[in-house]
C-alpha cells in the first residue's frame, strides 16, 4: 500500500533529508585519492549522529556501512572498507540516507577522484540530466511510465544503458516503500501519481549494456562487462503546490 504524506509529515522528511545531503556534501568534498571507502563512510557516518539522526543504512538487511559507497564498474551497494583506497582517475558513487523524527531521507552522487576522463564525466552529467528530465514528468495525475520513458529516453539517446535489475521506490517512515519507480517505461501506462507521494529517484546508468550481477559479498552489485557506471539521485515529495526536493541542503 502508497503511504500518502501530509504537509506535517513532508516537513518531518525535510528534515531528514536535509542531513542527508549534507552527509553527501562532506563525502563529496573530502573524495581525492589516497582516501579509503571506509574514510568517506567515518565522515557520512559522524555527520548524521551529529546531527541527532542515525544512518538509515546501518544495520539494515544486515548492511555494515552507513553508506553504500561503490567505485569504479560497482554500481550499487558497495561495502564500505578500509582495504579499498580511491585512485585518480576513479569514480565513486555514495549511497546514503538518515532517519530522525520518524522518516528517512534517502541521496546519491557519483564524485570524480581527481582527474577523470572526458568519458567518464560526461556519464556523470548523463545520469544527473536523467533524473531532471525524469522530475520534469512528475505532476499529479502523469503516470510512472512518463517518469522512467524520460529516464531512460535521455540516457538511450546519450549512448548508455539503464540499469533495469535495480529501480527507485517509495520512501517515508520506511526506507523502502510502495511503489517501485523504474528507470524507463512506457509513457502513459503505469501507476498514476498522487499529492502526498514521497519518491526515491534513482537512475543507475552505465557505459556498456546495463546487465549487473551481484558479488559473493551478497551486496556488491557490478557490470557483467566491466563498464563504467554512475548513480545520480534525490527523495522528493509531491504536492498539490508542485514537487519538494527533499534531499537538499
Amino acid at each position: 500500500m502508497i503511504q500518502l504524506k501530509n504537509a506535517e509529515q513532508i516537513s518531518a522528511m525535510k528534515r531528514a533529508g536535509r542531513i542527508t545531503a549534507e552527509a553527501l556534501v562532506l563525502a563529496g568534498e573530502a573524495v581525492k585519492p589516497g582516501i579509503t571507502t571506509k574514510h568517506l563512510d567515518d565522515i557520512i557516518c559522524h555527520h548524521i549522529e551529529k546531527s541527532g539522526a542515525r544512518p538509515s543504512f546501518l544495520g539494515y538487511g544486515g548492511f555494515p556501512g552507513s553508506a553504500c559507497i561503490s567505485v569504479n564498474d560497482q554500481v550499487i551497494h558497495g561495502i564500505p572498507s578500509k582495504n579499498v583506497v580511491l585512485q585518480e582517475g576513479d569514480i565513486v558513487k555514495v549511497d546514503t540516507g538518515a532517519f530522525i523524527g520518524g522518516y528517512h531521507g534517502d541521496s546519491a552522487r557519483t564524485f570524480a577522484v581527481g582527474n577523470i576522463s572526458a568519458e567518464a564525466k560526461r556519464l556523470i552529467q548523463v545520469t544527473e540530466e536523467s533524473f531532471w528530465q525524469g522530475l520534469q514528468k512528475i505532476e499529479i495525475g502523469a503516470r510512472l511510465g512518463d517518469v522512467g520513458a524520460a529516464i531512460e529516453g535521455h540516457v538511450k539517446e546519450n549512448g548508455y544503458a539503464v540499469v533495469r535489475k535495480y529501480v527507485g521506490h517509495g520512501i517515508g517512515r520506511n526506507l523502502h516503500e510502495s511503489p517501485d519507480v523504474p528507470n524507463y517505461g512506457t509513457p502513459g501506462r503505469g501507476l498514476r501519481l498522487a499529492s502526498g507521494m514521497t519518491l526515491a529517484i534513482e537512475p543507475m546508468v552505465c557505459t556498456g549494456t546495463g546487465e549487473v550481477r551481484e558479488l559473493s559479498d551478497g551486496w556488491t552489485v557490478v557490470t557483467n562487462d566491466g563498464g563504467l557506471s554512475a548513480h545520480y539521485e534525490n527523495t522528493i515529495a509531491l504536492t498539490e503546490n508542485g514537487i519538494i526536493v527533499l534531499t537538499k541542503v
